[in-house]
């Protein structure tokens, strides 16, 4: 749909608040510098307060940085109003005209342009039976579900074929369920479009499974840019890797290298990583460990005792303690394999490529 893929490019980006209580200047983005590759889908990840939706808004227009630049493509848009970008926004709230049908709230930007009454009628056809609200024009808004609602403010910003797409946490207000279907259909309606999208999620699982790549954010600053692969297997902090899924963190000492690989000393007991060349010898150091690639045996590296053993269903859920440390772990397919109860002693085996070392 898009007439061009463009990217972003943000330079250095600050923008700098007023604390209401202390009076005190704080930075809500600091120093962000980040390039969105054209017909990408890139989400903003992170907890409340991180300067995701303040990055988000820079990029739309509503708010002006202290600091830095912005480019759309090859062009410098600082000084642009949000009417004069190529970029169109889908909101939490989806911000549908409530006395129009879908025709005319989709119509609405295309009326605005003057676009001829012809040309018109077809781009809001095509734009429907792209988002799947074909043959429902004269249907008024508040006749429809909440996911329709929000096909609706997607058909509404696409049909205006707009350089990059952007996504304020859209769908926040819909259930559980509906949110995965929705998701889905974003994802695949953006590839279709083959339109650069930004999007902004609190929502690690959201962000997993739409995203070429993730911008992981905290404090204002970017923690981590990377792939939904690089972002879960390859953390750079702890921050990361606990705010992406759940991970279990061993403290250690990498006390020798054979190759690429490392021997990380813990609790007395060597074990074997993986990609460890950039951990010195004689480094404090932590493994990160997922609940998945970890199992329990009756022999292994590191012994444990059980603490919580529940039946899950796909898994078995463990809680153990290595020494001092909890560690969960997810033994999936549990049928007919040995279940450890509380109190049993054991021990945690994983293989060296699943050990990522911090």
């Amino acid at each position: 749909m898009a007439k061009e893929k463009k990217g972003v490019r943000l330079e250095h980006i600050s923008k700098i608040y007023k604390d209401p209580k202390t009076k005190k200047d704080f930075y809500a983005v600091n120093d962000v510098e980040i390039n969105i590759e054209p017909g990408s889908f890139v989400t903003l990840l992170g907890p409340s307060g991180c300067g995701k939706t303040t990055t988000l808004r820079m990029i739309a227009g509503f708010e002006s940085p202290d600091a830095g630049s912005i480019y759309l493509g090859g062009e410098k848009i600082d000084e642009l109003t949000p009417n004069k970008r190529d970029t169109a926004m889908v909101f939490q709230s989806y911000a549908l005209l409530p006395h129009y049908n879908i025709f005319d709230n989709v119509a609405y930007g295309l009326k605005l342009r003057k676009l001829p009454k012809d040309e018109i009628k077809k781009k809001v056809t095509d734009i429907l039976k792209l988002v799947g609200l074909e043959g429902m024009e004269s249907r008024m808004t508040n006749q429809l579900s909440g996911g329709q609602q929000q096909r609706v403010a997607l058909a509404r910003a696409l049909v205006i074929e707009p350089g990059v797409l952007l996504f304020d946490e859209p769908l926040s207000n819909l259930d559980a369920k509906l949110r995965v279907s929705m998701r889905t259909e974003i994802r695949r309606i953006q590839q279709e479009a083959g339109i650069t999208a930004v999007y902004v999620t609190h929502d690690q699982s959201e962000a997993m499974s739409i995203s070429d790549q993730i911008i992981i954010m905290k404090s204002g600053v970017v923690a981590q840019i990377g792939s939904p692969e690089e972002i879960y297997y390859r953390p750079k902090n702890e921050f990361v890797a606990d705010f992406i899924g759940d991970a279990n963190f061993l403290k250690g000492k990498m006390v020798a290298h054979e190759g690429a690989e490392g021997i990380v000393e813990v609790n007395g007991v060597k074990v074997r990583v993986a990609d460890a060349a950039h951990v010195k010898d004689g480094a404090d150091t932590t493994i990160v460990l997922r609940p998945e690639s970890t199992v329990l045996a009756d022999e292994g590296y590191l012994p444990c005792r059980v603490i919580l053993s529940c039946f899950m269903g796909a898994y078995q859920n463990y809680h153990v303690m290595v020494g001092d440390t909890r560690l969960i772990v997810a033994d999936y397919n549990p049928k007919g394999k040995k279940i450890y109860q509380a109190g049993d002693q054991a021990y945690i085996r994983f293989e060296a490529g699943n050990a990522h070392v911090m």
